[in-house]
């Protein structure tokens, strides 16, 4: 199956839509800060089981209280669908762990 890529026009409607979200070097790029290391975690946690059902991985980093994350599709050497789906599910959890 091929991923398709999305056009510059695509992606702008996402970034839209994706509160605090941004294109950096070319993938979607957003900052979290939590009160802790616990919370920053518990998100990543929550995000790893999410990516790993729709083997769609993140890169990311983490350092105490924040989480840093880049979402590209290498399969299409851009930004897909798959990329905004897990941007906003991203955004969706991190209210849920006390951003």
């Amino acid at each position: 199956m091929t991923i398709k890529r999305l056009e510059a026009s695509e992606i702008e409607l996402a970034l839209s839509s994706l509160s605090g979200w941004s294109l950096r070097e070319g993938k979607l790029h957003r900052t979290f800060k939590f009160a802790d290391f616990v919370h920053a975690f518990g998100l990543m946690t929550k995000v790893a089981l999410i990516a790993e059902r729709m083997d769609h991985h993140p890169e990311w980093s983490n350092v105490y209280n924040t989480v840093s994350v880049d979402l590209t599709t290498h399969d299409c050497k851009g930004l897909s669908a798959r990329d905004v789906k897990l941007a906003a599910a991203i955004s969706g959890l991190a209210g849920k762990v006390g951003l």
